[in-house]
């Protein structure tokens, strides 16, 4: 993969991190969204952690 799928990735995460942040700050925070939110940087983690393990191919 290229390395502009790898910088999407790591936007996408930091987005989803201050998401979750600003998700538990909240007086009342709706555990059922912070879960999915926590899920969906977690995969996007993930994703970043494979394409940093497979070098790309020329």
């Amino acid at each position: 993969m290229s390395p502009l799928k790898a910088y999407g990735l790591a936007l996408l995460h930091r987005r989803l991190d201050r998401a979750v942040d600003e998700e538990a700050r909240r007086r009342f925070p709706d555990q059922a969204r912070l879960s999915r939110l926590k899920k969906f940087r977690l995969a996007a983690r993930d994703q970043l952690a494979r394409l940093a393990s497979n070098p790309v191919r020329a």
